[in-house]
């Protein structure tokens, strides 16, 4: 039978709420050909998508219990029934509005730690991740069952926990056409790049198999930037990038941060506030002491592309190969609305040979990708279907991801 997903995402950014109901059809689970419409060959469709921004006084409450030293036991537990309050009302005036009935829920949650990288802890190594927003809330509300805390199967797994969008990557954009002519179209290596908080990226050489593709955060994405206009202008973001494109970029700054570790780190490599919070906005806002604030905007902004263009050189050019030089890389999240950045990227990885695009161009909102991603895993859950991607978190083995709560 067909289902109705509602997927329900917030970012590292903690800007909002992004809600995404998605159709599945019967077949999904064969050969998977997304499309944004209606059609029957397609395995799933976006009926709707819509986001909710946090009141401030709650996106001020998120961000201080991501900050260990200054978080409550009780304010802890309060949040998360809070969030599954929010997440519920989120889902069903969404649902109300487009008139859609829900079989199922996938909540990724509000991440509030993540630690993909094993360190030790009363004589043992484990590697931890905590989203909250309970989905017993959801599910009570809403009155369907909820998947919900997708990434501790991968780190049970032996994985990091994340990039869990790849699996929707891999059914979006894979180019399976390979020429068996000279005529023939030449199938296209495709780079999926995420920018939120932080920015991700999925490498889909043409014809890959799931094995085949590599995944990883590059690093800061909207969060630096983010942290910059609030600091400096007490705002939540620099609208359209016109902040940053004002500015000067402080070159000498952006070469001293890319010498940091994590940039010349192999995937699977994944980063959160844990990297580029507060104690790193610290350090960026010092190393550009003296220079205006349009300035430091403008080299925050920089560093993200700059950033991307690094990992890409680093780790997915090579496994393109010199066969071709018609790459694309297909830019979702927040960070496709900010023309500044855009132009920063393009230019960055121009001499790379690729070409920029954005996921409205394959039929999906660049701002509703990860609610979508959300769906589809709950969906593959609700199947006992696995939808992890090894080859991107390092997991040992395929995982079934999420636990369901009944209504």
């Amino acid at each position: 039978m067909s289902m109705i997903v509602a997927g329900v995402m917030s970012g590292t950014s903690a800007d909002g709420i992004n809600v995404a109901l998605v159709r599945f059809s019967a077949h999904t689970g064969r050969a998977r050909r997304p499309s944004p419409h209606k059609n029957h060959h397609s395995d799933f469709t976006l009926l709707a998508h819509a986001q909710y921004p946090f009141p401030a006084p709650i996106r001020r409450a998120i961000l201080e219990m991501m900050n260990a030293e200054l978080a409550h036991v009780a304010d802890l537990a309060r949040l998360n029934f809070l969030l599954g309050e929010l997440y519920a009302e989120a889902v069903a005036k969404t649902a109300r509005q487009h008139r859609v009935k829900l079989d199922l829920v996938g909540c990724h949650g509000q991440t509030l730690y993540h630690q993909g990288t094993p360190e030790r802890f009363f004589g043992r190594r484990l590697a931890v991740t905590w989203q909250t927003g309970e989905a017993a809330v959801i599910a009570a509300r809403l009155g369907v069952p909820v998947v919900s805390d997708f990434r501790p199967a991968d780190i049970a797994a032996g994985g990091k926990g994340a990039p869990l969008v790849p699996f929707l990557d891999f059914l979006l954009y894979r180019d399976a056409r390979v020429g068996r002519s000279a005529h023939d179209r030449i199938a296209q290596d495709r780079i999926a790049q995420n920018i939120g908080g932080i920015a991700n990226l999925t490498a889909i050489p043409a014809g890959a198999s799931l094995r085949q593709m590599v995944a990883f955060d590059t690093g800061p994405g909207n969060m630096l930037i983010d942290a910059a206009m609030e600091e400096l202008f007490a705002r939540r973001y620099d609208r359209d990038g016109k902040v940053a494109a004002s500015g000067r970029v402080l070159d000498g700054v952006i070469a001293q941060l890319l010498r940091a570790h994590f940039f010349r780190q192999k995937p699977p490599r994944t980063a959160g506030r844990e990297e580029f919070g507060r104690e790193y906005v610290g350090r960026f806002l010092q190393l550009c002491h003296g220079s205006s604030k349009a300035d430091v905007v403008a080299t925050a902004t920089a560093l993200t592309a700059r950033s991307i263009a690094d990992a890409v050189q680093r780790f997915v050019v090579p496994r393109f190969g010199a066969r071709r030089r018609d790459h694309q890389m297909i830019v979702s999240g927040g960070g496709a609305k900010n023309p500044t950045l855009m132009a920063m990227l393009r230019h960055e990885i121009a001499p790379l040979g690729i070409g920029l695009h954005f996921s409205d161009e394959f039929g999906l909102p660049a701002e509703a990708k990860e609610a979508v991603a959300f769906a589809l895993l709950a969906h593959e859950t609700w199947h006992r279907r696995p939808s992890n991607v090894p080859s991107a978190t390092g997991a040992k083995r395929a995982a079934i991801l999420g636990k369901i709560s009944y209504a």
